[in-house]
């Protein structure tokens, strides 16, 4: 059965306010949530980049559902021992709650450490070296053992994590290839990807399963991950309006991948117009449309959803979403 859950947007959120509505998703039928890691928003208007661990701590003590990053990144601005101290110690203080999404990464985050930023397969390959750090010096340290590791682009001298859960969170895999997912279905124990076309996602879930059947593991025990963006509002025009002002990043056709500052992207959100958002995400005052966006998803065998409401209606469509969507969703 699918959970559906609440990605708090720490691009537009106070820590605060992202705790709150926290809260007041789990009171209205969501379970679990999903905080961005960032180091800037996309744009200046969203205002607002808080510490994601800081905030998940704060959310796993008032809440009861999982808790996860959306996605950190153990390569630039994280060595992976510390991202893995991180995440050991969120585990142990929240058993069974807390799971570790990572991803290759992007520069509008990550350059702010002032490194070299390379092409797409570089911070791949970095990702999964890193990955393999954080899953070895897991397991080692939960055996009592140290780890050390030398490799391509990560050096890590003998060490443990003494601080450790009874059992290693799971790791997710953030992307959006195909190629990758398959890597991500050998070497992780999950897959996060964003909304898309139906056959774009079933074909990436295929490839996730390929690589997990690979590892000799069953892939219908692994979770599949979707972070969805909406806009809903009471209008059609306010959600508009909202897609528009808010997440102009959301119709950029193009990977964002190498922006690196708000500013910049502010001038190519210049040139978004409403028409842009078709296909990228659902834009609408009926709760009916995103119902069925919703349900295609699950579906297509997503086990959690995360939704993303990119207006400031968060409260409201908190309400709305509990009352008149999460009860008709079809498992």
């Amino acid at each position: 059965m699918a959970t559906i859950g609440y990605a708090a947007a720490l691009e537009q959120l106070h820590p605060r306010d992202a705790v709150g509505l926290a809260q007041t998703a789990e009171r209205h039928g969501l379970t679990g949530v999903m905080a961005t890691d960032v180091m800037q928003p996309w744009v200046p208007a969203q205002g607002q980049a808080s510490f994601v661990w800081n905030v998940l701590t704060a959310v796993a003590e008032r809440t009861q559902g999982d808790i996860g990053p959306g996605v950190a990144v153990p390569t630039f601005r994280w060595h992976p021992a510390v991202l893995a101290q991180a995440s050991a110690t969120l585990a142990a203080m929240y058993p069974g709650r807390h799971w570790l999404g990572v991803g290759s990464g992007e520069a509008i985050n990550e350059h702010a450490v002032g490194r070299y930023w390379p092409e797409a397969p570089e911070r791949i390959n970095r990702m999964f070296e890193a990955i393999d750090i954080i899953t070895k010096l897991l397991s080692n340290s939960l055996a009592g053992k140290d780890y050390k590791h030398s490799g391509e682009f990560f050096r890590m001298e003998s060490t443990r994590l003494w601080t450790m859960p009874e059992t290693a969170p799971e790791i997710l895999v953030a992307t959006a290839g195909p190629v990758t997912a398959r890597r991500a279905g050998r070497l992780a124990d999950g897959l996060i990807t964003m909304g898309g076309p139906s056959e774009k996602v079933a074909r990436l879930f295929d490839r996730f399963a390929a690589g997990a059947r690979d590892a000799g593991k069953d892939p219908a025990m692994m979770p599949k991950v979707i972070r969805l963006h909406l806009s809903w509002a009471r209008t059609q025009g306010e959600a508009m309006r909202n897609a528009v002002t808010e997440w102009p990043n959301g119709a950029m056709k193009f990977s964002k991948a190498d922006l690196r500052s708000p500013f910049e992207v502010a001038q190519i959100a210049k040139l978004i117009r409403p028409e842009d958002f078709s296909g990228a995400m659902v834009v609408s005052a009926d709760p009916a449309d995103h119902l069925r966006e919703i349900q295609r998803y699950v579906d297509l065998g997503a086990s959690r959803i995360y939704l993303h409401n990119v207006g400031r209606n968060q409260d409201e469509f908190l309400r709305v979403f509990g009352s008149d969507v999460l009860p008709k969703v079809v498992h």
